[in-house]
């Protein structure tokens, strides 16, 4: 195959391709990607040439892309590249990328602050999958840390100065060690950068090669982003260097530039690894933007679909989208970047087929084995569709296949291997279906995802993508691009006639920028945009300084300043282009706030959060040239080269096949058509048309409206449909869920993401819920059926109601479920009463909503209503009038009422959009497939999920087990399997009354963690709906404390209950040790100001994997807010954030660790605690040790020490510290591999003496105080 590339792909004459060469220079182009290196060259007359070679082949060179440059320039290996020959190279490289993503980066120290050593391990506590029992967090960057004795404030006091000598001391030790790279990220240091810069100094003198400093890397605020990116500029720079000074050695005199991941040019030697991450996407984006620019086409969306993934990104108006928080391979990044969105699915993407539906990915066959059609024995892929279908055709395909790399795509293997997985669905399904229909099935699932790719970055932030061109390349995008643009409602698709080599054209497109950032926390006001302005000054000198250095003349360069802006106490902020002009800025950003959001609150503060600077200067255009004759002064017709059989919308068709080199001005070719293209095919859908523009690019545009689904039978269930719906009713949940946190004001939902949304069918049954907070999962669809319940029914269009009553279907008070029925959208102009066709809901966590505390979560409530305001069945709008003043007088009529019913009303309304939204997604779905197959097709979901669970449950074994809190009142439960039924039986009998405190859990949260549970034994995606619960008859003791009944408080059954009840049942499973089991929720307040956080700890192991230090476990999922903001925003300090090492239990495979965490308050507050596993210890299973129990501390500024308990309320005083210790998790196996198991002597006694439960399934547990943590042990 190696040999084959070279031979074609360099195959061109040294000498004809410098035939047009003369005066001038040539420059390369390049992109290095992965697998292949693209290359454009310009010859010096500016004709332009490609060619394509592996990335890797050490037998023919050591590096592709000066390979090719001695290729174009006829210039033998090892003969010196003539510099003078050259005007520059331009470069995209994957170099650092894949070293991020392969963990392959240089050895690297962190320095940080004393007691934030794992600041950056810990991040933002949430878990990357909610449905993992084994939690997998992202490798870490560095491998040493050294805390630093030093410390500023928020607002830039010295409280601690450097200690020089211990600094010293830690660095010379780590240098000695081998260690070159380091990476300094002091909290505050991207304003206050004295002890940054003096701990650089003392790097330096020591010799580290490689000092990435935060300021420098990324001055923004939020020190966990910011740290990340300056760990990974540390830990890549170096491999970035290596290979820069590589490329440079062979280019020696040349002007060598580099793509960064902004979208601009920079000299090599300016390369640096935080700015190396999409160097190859963002060439690619250049690319699109530029070219479709020569066409006119202003607003696009780039689709880049390759071998394994596809990369879509928006340019809007002539102006690139960028992201300055953004996360790549697991690693946060604070710095300007493409806004681009990566999707698992591509050409290599492995067709799967579980028993009842198609599923296309994520997994890839990669190059090697590739598609089962590259003679590799590979499996069936997304690829192998298209050659099924006649779209991709081995005689029009490069003939590198084969032991000898030269023979065709292998269509036969995959007619073979399709005829045998159709043969499996047909006899599973009864689908009745052809090979053809099947890969024509999942190539339509496939269309999907991607589709919803592009959804995530336009329609979800609030752009109409009808008024885009869908603009296609890479190697596959073009046999997709009429499927992909149908499938959004698109009408135009633009392919560039380099369409398969863009992102290298894209590099000599491009602009050389400089962009310089700057973080100011200041209020909108005059005094601030006169800070501005003088900072902007600051910052464009060294932009032009930079470019200046890059050769640009002082003169060229055009600067743009922007400014980040965000309302007072949110934590999202929208980049405005800067004018000084106070209100014409503010209306600017209103404008841009309400085209995000769809909404502009009144009277609200503004912050200008930062300062962005960019200069750039051009590097060279391309010329704009002509495409050459029209076809009507040319003397003969355009004919097709072949026709051929190729299966596409549900048919065979005869279809003519064009060369692209045939084509002439204003050609057009009417679908269904193949056009052929040196780098790719295109496929030209039937009703969509393609011309050919003046640059020789093709232009396709639909010929007429897209009309409806072809008829879907409701009769049986199709497998394709099934997952195409499976995704539709996600999709438009999680459309729902960016709705509302793009419109809600509160800090809860917008920035901790305490909000989950879903859609029902008209019985209130559960169809889809987006997995936003697990402790919401399956627990609306009561809701929804209490609200059915009280209406009888009977609805009116455009009703909407609202509760939280936990005895009704809700959680606890300050979640509330905002419930709107849907309609056929001809009945919204009737006034009449209906019985909806759908529900959807929307749940969040209301920041404030009355009680006896603020933020409405008492640590020792005893009554409802000294929880807040308890609202059932009420009509928030009535046939679209709002009903503000009824809502005003419910939300602060009551004992307790909330504190800022102004909030409320907000949150209510976001509830209220993201509603609309999905009823809008439904009526489209009810549009496109009809409502009978809608209505149908909720139904074989819902038979869908049935199934996973029961294939779930085949495999489990009885057990019981019991688990007590720390007020000591146990959860009980018994798990009994029925193998004829294939059903589970979870009887909560045993379980203990409904307690005179808030230990309580409504039975829509006991209910909720049963689901989740059986969801994560299910070790792949399934919807998450009603037919989860079908096999599982869950019983629930009325007036126990996991089904209490008015007037119980239940505020901790929420947040501390639910994760008993979700232990218990692992307990009883005998499939995971127990977690930290508590959320540690933790609240601040005064009059002015208040906060609420949950706080992780370790998570629990299991029979092959340890248990995760410091993330979030079971039923929550909630993010911590940023250390730098936290003092920003708030009168506290952080002292202390790192990982309580060693609070994990001991076992084969040990529970995580939990961490500490220390908050000084610098004013009067209340401070309370609700927490669990303080006095009884998360427990160990299969001999595994119990994890460590939990502390809250509260330390006087007299230093006295106050032990508190699990539920704790403080008054603190200025100087005041709270003290958090999570629990770790519990130990899986005996920690010695002499001693496999406890006597059951041994377990009763650990019963009788600790109160501890024992699965009858043979897993044990043990639950102990802190002062019988010994026997625990002494019993192992």
């Amino acid at each position: 195959l190696t040999k084959k590339l070279l031979s074609d792909m360099m195959s061109t004459n040294a000498a004809d391709e410098m035939k047009s060469g003369g005066e001038g220079k040539w420059e390369f182009w390049i992109d290095r990607g992965g697998t292949f290196t693209d290359i454009v060259a310009k010859t010096p007359t500016g004709e332009l040439l490609t060619k394509k070679l592996l990335s890797e082949n050490p037998e023919a060179y050591r590096d592709a892309a000066i390979a090719g440059i001695r290729s174009f320039l006829g210039v033998s290996k090892g003969e010196p590249i003539p510099a003078e020959k050259i005007e520059a190279v331009k470069m995209g490289t994957t170099v650092a990328t894949n070293a991020l993503l392969e963990r392959k980066g240089v050895p690297t120290v962190l320095v940080t602050n004393k007691g934030f050593r794992d600041v950056l391990r810990i991040g933002y506590q949430n878990r990357p999958d909610i449905f993992a029992r084994h939690i997998v967090k992202p490798e870490l960057l560095y491998s040493h840390t050294i805390e630093a004795d030093c410390r500023f404030d928020a607002k830039g006091e010295e409280l601690v100065d450097l200690d020089v000598e211990g600094v010293t001391k830690g660095l010379q030790s780590a240098f000695d060690q081998g260690y070159k790279s380091v990476a300094i990220v002091l909290i505050h240091g991207y304003r206050f950068t004295k002890h940054e810069k003096a701990i650089k100094d003392i790097a330096s003198r020591i010799g580290f090669t490689q000092i990435s400093v935060s300021h420098e890397v990324s001055p923004l605020i939020k020190m966990v982003s910011r740290g990340d990116t300056t760990t990974v500029d540390a830990y890549l720079s170096p491999i970035l260097r290596h290979y820069v000074d590589q490329v440079s050695s062979e280019l020696k005199g040349t002007r060598l530039m580099f793509m960064q991941s902004n979208g601009g040019l920079t000299d090599a030697q300016l390369f640096q690894g935080k700015d190396s991450i999409l160097s190859g996407p963002a060439g690619g984006i250049v690319g699109a933007a530029q070219t479709c620019e020569f066409e006119g086409i202003t607003s696009l969306i780039g689709f880049d679909m390759g071998g394994t993934s596809t990369d879509v990104a928006m340019y809007t108006d002539n102006h690139y989208e960028r992201a300055y928080d953004t996360e790549v391979a697991g690693v946060r990044m604070r710095a300007p970047m493409m806004k681009i969105h990566t999707v698992a699915a591509g050409g290599g993407s492995i067709l799967h087929f579980d028993g009842q539906r198609l599923l296309c990915g994520p997994d890839s066959a990669g190059a090697v084995p590739g598609p089962a059609c590259y003679r590799r024995g590979g499996p069936l892929a997304v690829t192998d569709c298209n050659v099924m279908l006649g779209k991709v055709r081995p005689e029009y395909f490069p003939m590198v296949f084969g032991p000898n790399g030269d023979q065709a795509l292998d269509k036969k293997v995959v007619e073979e291997k399709f005829a045998t997985l159709t043969a499996e669905i047909n006899q599973k399904t009864s689908a009745g279906k052809s090979c053809h229909e099947i890969a024509e099935g999942f190539l339509s699932i496939a269309v999907e995802n991607m589709a919803s790719a592009i959804k995530d970055i336009s329609v979800r932030r609030g752009h109409d993508v009808k008024k885009y061109t869908l603009c296609c390349f890479g190697g596959a995008g073009a046999q997709h691009a009429c499927l992909v643009a149908d499938a959004l409602g698109m009408q135009q698709v633009y392919i560039h006639q380099l369409s398969g080599v863009l992102s290298a054209y894209g590099m000599g497109l491009a602009d050389i920028r400089a962009i310089r950032e700057m973080s100011v926390e200041l209020d909108l006001d005059e005094k601030g945009l006169a800070d501005v302005d003088e900072k902007s000054q600051d910052l464009r000198k060294l932009c032009v300084q930079e470019l200046q250095s890059q050769g640009v003349a002082q003169e060229t360069p055009k600067t743009e300043v922007s400014v980040h802006l965000r309302y007072k106490g949110t934590d999202s902020s929208l980049q405005v282009g800067y004018v000084a002009d106070k209100a014409e800025l503010i209306k600017k950003f209103e404008a841009k706030h309400r085209q995000r959001y769809g909404f502009v609150p009144e009277g609200k503060a503004i912050v200008i959060e930062a300062v962005v600077v960019e200069s750039l200067a051009a590097s060279g255009k391309v010329q704009n040239k002509s495409g050459g004759t029209p076809r009507k002064d040319a003397e003969i017709a355009l004919k097709p080269t072949a026709k051929v059989k190729m299966f596409t919308a549900g048919a065979e068709h005869e279809t003519n096949v064009y060369a692209s080199s045939d084509l002439l001005l204003g050609d057009e070719v009417y679908g269904p058509a193949i056009i052929t293209e040196p780098n790719s095919t295109v496929i030209v859908e039937p009703e969509w048309k393609a011309v050919l523009t003046d640059q020789r690019s093709l232009l396709l545009t639909r010929t007429q409206e897209k009309k409806r689904a072809a008829a879907v039978g409701t009769d049986r269930c199709d497998p394709v449909m099934l997952e195409i719906f499976n995704n539709l009713f996600m999709s438009c949940a999680e459309q729902m869920g960016s709705t509302l946190e793009n419109v809600s004001h509160s800090v809860n939902i917008k920035e901790r993401l305490d909000f989950s949304c879903a859609l029902f069918d008209s019985q209130g049954n559960l169809i889809a819920n987006a997995p936003h907070v697990p402790v919401h999962l399956g627990s609306m669809d009561q809701s929804v059926k209490s609200i059915i319940k009280a209406q009888q029914g009977i609805f009116h269009p455009k009703d909407v109601y609202a509760m939280n009553n936990p005895y009704n279907g809700g959680t606890h008070i300050p979640d509330v479920t905002v419930i709107t029925p849907v309609f056929a959208e001809e009945e919204y102009a009737k006034p009449t009463g209906e019985k909806p066709l759908f529900f959807v809901a929307s749940r969040g966590h209301h920041q404030e909503i009355g009680g006896i505390t603020p933020g409405s979560v008492p640590p020792f409530s005893k009554h409802i209503e000294e929880e807040g305001v308890l609202i059932d069945n009420f009509q928030l709008v009535d046939r679209g009038v709002f009903r503000e003043k009824e809502t005003i007088a419910l939300l602060t009529g009551n004992k307790y009422p909330t504190r800022n019913y102004e909030m409320n009303l907000s949150d209510l309304r976001a509830q209220m959009a993201a509603n609309e939204r999905g009823v809008q997604e439904i009526h489209k779905m009810v549009k496109q497939f009809s409502l009978p197959v809608v209505q149908t097709y909720m139904k074989y979901v819902q038979d869908n999920a049935e199934e996973m669970v029961r294939k779930v449950i085949d495999a489990l074994k009885p057990g019981s087990f019991s688990y007590a809190t720390d007020d000591g009142c146990k959860v009980s439960v018994t798990v009994s399997i029925d193998s004829k039924t294939r059903c589970a039986h979870l009887d909560f009998t045993g379980t203990d009354p409904q307690q005179n405190s808030n230990f309580n859990a409504p039975k829509a949260i006991a209910h909720a963690a049963c689901l989740y549970v059986f969801r994560t034994l299910v070790d792949q995606p399934i919807p998450l709906n009603s037919g989860c619960m079908k096999p599982l008859k869950i019983t629930l003791p009325e007036k126990s404390m996991v089904n209490p009944v008015f007037p119980a408080a239940v505020v901790a059954g929420n947040v501390e209950v639910s994760q008993v009840v979700t232990d218990a049942l692992y307990g009883a499973l005998g499939v995971l040790a127990g977690c930290q089991g508590t959320m540690n929720n933790f609240t601040f307040g005064n009059s002015k100001t208040g906060y609420y956080e949950t706080i992780c700890g370790g998570s629990g192991a299991g029979p092959d994997f340890d248990g995760c230090d410091a993330v979030h476990t079971n039923m929550t999922n909630t993010r911590l807010t940023d250390p730098e903001v936290l003092e920003n925003r708030y009168p506290v300090r952080l002292e202390t954030f790192e990982i309580r090492k060693g609070s994990g239990g001991k076992g084969t495979h040990r529970g995580g660790d939990g961490i500490v965490r220390e908050i000084r308050f610098l004013e009067p507050m209340t401070a309370s605690i609700v927490s669990n596993r303080r006095k009884i210890a998360p427990y160990g299973i299969s001999g595994g040790s119990p994890g460590a129990v939990g502390i809250n501390r509260l330390i006087k500024n007299n230093g006295e020490v106050k032990e508190l308990s699990h539920r704790a309320e403080c008054k603190m005083e200025p100087g005041d510290i709270f003290r958090i210790e999570t629990p770790g998790g519990g130990g899986f196996g005996s920690p010695s591999s002499g001693v496999s198991s406890v006597s059951s002597a041994a377990k009763t006694l650990a019963a009788s003496v600790l109160g501890a439960g024992e699965s009858s399934g043979g897993s044990f547990y043990v639950s102990a105080s802190s002062a019988a943590l010994c026997l625990g042990v002494a019993i192992v």
